[in-house]
């Protein structure tokens, strides 16, 4: 087993990566937890992994209430939210109970939110069950849900008490998804890690294959970026915000989508994006777009918008961008790559080489 941790003072907490399910109530000791839990989870989830949890959880002297909410980012409503805090409500949950997330990005994203907000607080547990929640959305503390004008705009900075990773629950993931989370582990060698890129890029067949060896090392070193970044700038005041990349037009996509598209997809296409503006704009290597354009197409993942179920104009998506808790100012945050490795923060950017480069065939 791997641990990486997140050092944020007295709030800090460990990401335990290569525990099994059935570990699960063990490894909640000495974390100072109530003994009543609601398992929040998916349907899809519950089938395959809520069993072996909660009779993990129930051996270690838990009582355990499972809340169910649809499959689906569409779903990570606050209409959702307000289903989970019945439920705490009709089972009696009071400040010492907790909050324990089964399942992806969405399942974690609204546990953690309604966490945050239940009883003006309780702790809550991450055992995330895709690639994408794995790398990403488990680690940090960034809860929320979304508006029908825009992805995650209510929300709360509230860090978890653990996050638990079971290797062996991706080998049931759909591809789909699999693939969907690899977009935002090929981010961090481009914010941050020229090496990993490399890395990737030559090792793409083992990867793909879910080889437990590479994988586990690809899990480890995404969770060490992050882990490292959010322990220096907690609450995106500046280190934080390069996570971001690709998140500019990702999110833009996302939502006249309706959050039908994947979030690592459309990231998948907002990085592409942001590369080209920054090369459009002389910010850096005219090669590296392609760098990046044919590592993400390697993979699986899509480049462009001519994914999308109807091709939005460029202007709608700089319209929706504006619509965005990035916005600052009135001004566009992006985060644009200065080179493999390294990216930067602006506000300075052009709207007509944007414009040129999500119009491009």
């Amino acid at each position: 087993m791997h641990v990486v941790k997140v050092c944020l003072g007295h709030r800090s907490y460990d990401i335990e990566i290569g525990i099994v399910l059935e570990q699960i109530g063990e490894r909640f000791n000495g974390l100072g937890l109530g003994k009543k839990m609601a398992l929040v989870t998916n349907p899809t989830v519950k089938k395959l992994y809520h069993a072996r949890v909660a009779d993990s959880l129930q051996t270690g002297g838990f009582q355990v209430y499972v809340i169910e909410i649809p499959d689906g980012e569409q779903y990570k409503t606050l209409d959702s939210a307000n289903f989970i805090f019945t439920e705490l409500l009709k089972n009696s949950m009071d400040r010492k109970s907790v909050l324990v997330a089964l399942g992806g990005g969405v399942i974690g994203d609204i546990t953690g939110f309604s966490a945050a907000t239940f009883m003006r607080g309780v702790s809550y547990i991450q055992i995330p069950t895709t690639l994408l929640a794995m790398v990403d959305s488990s680690v940090g503390g960034k809860t929320g849900v979304n508006h029908p004008l825009g992805k995650n705009m209510i929300g709360a900075f509230y860090q978890p008490k653990k996050v638990l990773m079971d290797m062996n629950v991706l080998k049931t993931l759909p591809k789909e998804e699999f693939l969907a989370g690899m977009a935002e582990v090929i981010k961090y060698g481009i914010i941050w890690d020229e090496l990993f890129f490399e890395y990737l890029d030559k090792n793409r067949e083992k990867v793909l294959a879910l080889d437990p060896e590479t994988l586990e090392r690809v899990i480890l070193r995404s969770c060490e970026i992050k882990a490292e970044v959010v322990s220096r700038d907690e609450r995106e005041s500046d280190l934080r915000t390069i996570l971001n990349f690709g998140h500019t037009v990702g999110h833009a996509i996302e939502t006249v989508e309706r959050y039908t598209m994947r979030h690592g997809c459309a990231v998948a296409i907002g990085m592409v994006y942001a590369s080209q503006l920054a090369a459009k704009m002389g910010l850096c290597d005219i090669a590296l777009p392609s760098r990046v354009k044919n590592l993400i197409k390697s993979y699986g993942l899509p480049v462009d918008l001519s994914a999308l179920s109807k091709k939005p104009s460029a202007a709608d998506l700089i319209d929706t961008m504006r619509v965005d808790k990035k916005v600052d100012g009135s001004k566009v945050k992006f985060v644009l790559p200065k080179k493999m490795g390294e990216v930067f923060i602006t506000k300075q950017w052009e709207e007509g080489a944007l414009r040129e480069v999500l119009e491009k065939p």
